[in-house]
């Protein structure tokens, strides 16, 4: 009755398993060892997007804009990046990281 069915064996489904085991073993470490270079990267690129934010509600609004402007006026959506550190903005414009 079951000479002609074809399917993977319980061995073969075990070496699988074991492959992705070692795969997961490899990569997940990797992954949170660089989980800060990654979202200080982020950070970094947020604060050049607010800095342009900044420069377009300059060209708008004809001044320097405080962080919680930019968020009432829907220019960003957060005052802090994805580190957690609050974003600043000077009087003359200058974007920075707060505590």
């Amino acid at each position: 009755m079951l000479k002609n069915q074809k399917g993977f064996t319980l061995i073969e489904m075990m070496i699988v398993l074991l492959v992705i085991s070692i795969l997961l073993m490899i990569t997940v470490p990797n992954v949170t060892k660089n989980n800060s270079t990654i979202n200080q990267k982020g950070c970094d690129a947020y604060l050049k997007m607010v800095e342009g934010q900044v420069q377009a509600y300059k060209m708008e609004k004809h001044q320097y804009p405080t962080v919680t402007d930019l968020v009432t006026e829907k220019y960003i959506a957060e005052t802090k990046c994805p580190v957690g550190k609050e974003i600043l903005i000077s009087a003359e414009g200058v974007v920075s990281l707060g505590k």
